[in-house]
């Protein structure tokens, strides 16, 4: 592939300059064919130039970027998402692995995001990002349902529910699945996760250990505890995270 053809889709005819002006200046792998100001102008122009890669700008009069995506039979396209803010949006977002991009934009996150799609093209034209993004907002007023987790040999879609808990290994992080004897090494650390799954769900109780509350069977008191998961394995609760623990328990 030698170019990505591009179109912007935003509201705001300053940040589409700014935008198409960044990708002219410090991303000569894309070519823009249209900017579009609202979500009719981009389905118009996603439907004529069909594009490897659409700037899709999430909040927008009389829509969401979102609301595009959903009104097409078939996301053939990399997309990468640009907001000011959207608490939700990004943790969706982080959810299905998908790129974006926060207002006001860094040229060396839009350079690299870039880079990074233009790579992957080269080798599919898949959007799975896109598509588990899309599951994920059909559940918006709930917790998000999938979780896209790049491995060394691609990726696995695994549902948020099915995570017993996860483990810090290092810069790693190992994935502890229901029905599943093997865990998934990440190559992520558990930091990374903690910020990302639903805080009314997950609770780190140790520097090793994020684990899912709803697969806790018992709690064993010492100075700390510990945890004995739905799989029979015992966690340490550390002294510092107990009241964390029991606070997500309503046991404090």
């Amino acid at each position: 592939m030698d170019k990505l053809k591009a179109i912007l889709v935003d509201d705001e005819q300053d940040s589409r300059q700014i935008l198409s002006n960044y990708l002219t200046k410090y991303c000569p792998q894309v070519e823009l064919k249209a900017e579009c100001k609202n979500i009719q102008e981009g389905l118009a122009a996603i439907q004529q130039y069909q594009p490897d890669l659409v700037f899709l700008d999430i909040e927008m009069p009389f829509g969401t970027g979102f609301d595009l995506l959903e009104q097409l039979d078939e996301v053939n396209f990399e997309t990468v998402f640009v907001t000011a803010y959207d608490n939700y949006a990004i943790q969706a977002l982080n959810m299905s692995a998908a790129y974006y991009l926060l207002k006001p934009l860094d040229i060396d996150e839009l350079v690299q995001a870039v880079e990074k799609i233009h790579e992957e093209r080269k080798q599919s034209k898949d959007s799975f990002h896109v598509q588990v993004l899309l599951d994920n907002i059909k559940h918006e007023n709930e917790r998000p349902k999938k979780i896209m987790l790049p491995t060394f040999e691609g990726f696995e879609i695994v549902p948020i529910d099915q995570i017993i808990y996860c483990e810090a290994d290092d810069n790693f992080t190992k994935f502890h699945l229901k029905d599943v004897i093997k865990p998934l090494l990440i190559s992520k650390t558990l930091k990374h996760f903690e910020n990302m799954l639903p805080a009314n769900k997950f609770v780190r109780i140790h520097r090793s250990s994020l684990i899912n509350t709803d697969y806790v069977i018992r709690y064993t008191k010492g100075k700390g505890g510990y945890v004995t998961m739905e799989n029979q394995v015992e966690l340490e609760v550390s002294p510092k995270k107990k009241p964390q623990f029991l606070e997500a328990f309503k046991l404090s």
